[in-house]
């Protein structure tokens, strides 16, 4: 059993950037056919897919809460299993309602940071594994399931993969480096598919970090079974961080000897917890 939470990166400036081939259109039908796939695995695998618009997060579908007012709208169809048929539908006409159309001004031709919403989406998502871990024990309490000794109850298998566009925003440094502690402390592995653009740095370590995949396929099996197939691993992780001051990526730095905040530069004061620092030389650099 296993549960996949969906980020989608739906940045309209990013999308819509005439230098690139691949059309909104077409990502999303292969989107459809990846998790149609997730969900024919196994017929008690579910979803979650969150939406990281520019300001905002939002779950656009989830296969867990059936009562939403699209998927009762969805006509049952012989031709098609019904699940597809729902997630297509919901996931199609959420994405319609939400999605910004791009500005015709000069600014939106300009590269766009990573929104902050998709560090929202994030916690969205983790909070979505917490509560169907909270949802299976009281499932068990309820029906007062004994499990005999060889046959231990299985919790469900909890991944999340981020599907980006955009650049690195080095304001998102800290909030995102928080969910990814987060994730380690649930055992949720964080995988990740850039489509185009430049690597982004701090999903690159969010992969890392909690054992997941920062590549551009491989993403349909559960973390158990990865290592019984040959799955491409990344050889070449960046490590850098961004400084607490200026926001800024940097390749060395100095760190407060109380609360290991970074900085570019040493200061007299620690802006985070608020130590003096008697001489810049008690500020350690990495």
């Amino acid at each position: 059993m296993s549960h996949l939470s969906l980020l989608l990166d739906l940045q309209p400036a990013a999308w819509h950037d005439p230098t690139q081939s691949l059309q909104f259109s077409t990502f999303l039908a292969h989107i459809l056919v990846f998790l149609n796939a997730h969900l024919a695995q196994k017929h008690e695998n579910s979803l979650a897919i969150f939406g990281a618009f520019p300001g905002k997060s939002i779950m656009l579908y989830s296969s867990i809460d059936q009562t939403k007012p699209a998927d009762r709208r969805v006509q049952p169809d012989p031709n098609w299993y019904q699940p597809f048929k729902t997630l297509d539908a919901a996931l199609t006409e959420r994405i319609r309602e939400e999605m910004p159309q791009p500005s015709n001004s000069s600014e939106a031709e300009e590269p766009l940071p990573v929104p902050v919403a998709l560090v929202g989406a994030l916690a969205k998502a983790l909070c979505c594994k917490s509560s169907t871990y909270c949802n299976f024990n009281r499932i068990i309490q309820a029906t007062k399931v004994e499990a005999p000794s060889d046959t231990p109850l299985v919790m469900p298998e909890s991944r999340i993969l981020i599907v980006s566009v955009s650049p690195d925003a080095a304001a998102s440094y800290i909030p995102l480096m928080n969910s990814i502690f987060s994730a380690q402390k649930l055992k949720v592995v964080i995988d990740v598919c850039k489509i185009y653009g430049p690597d982004t740095t701090f999903l690159q370590q969010a992969a890392y970090l909690t054992g997941g995949s920062y590549i551009r396929m491989c993403f349909l099996q559960p973390p158990s079974v990865r290592s019984l197939l040959a799955v491409p691993t990344t050889d070449r992780v960046d490590f850098r961080a961004a400084c607490f001051c200026h926001k800024d990526i940097i390749d060395a730095g100095y760190v407060c000897s109380v609360c290991l905040s970074i900085f570019c530069q040493p200061v007299p004061v620690c802006s985070t917890c608020r130590y003096a620092h008697l001489s810049t030389r008690l500020m350690r650099p990495i």
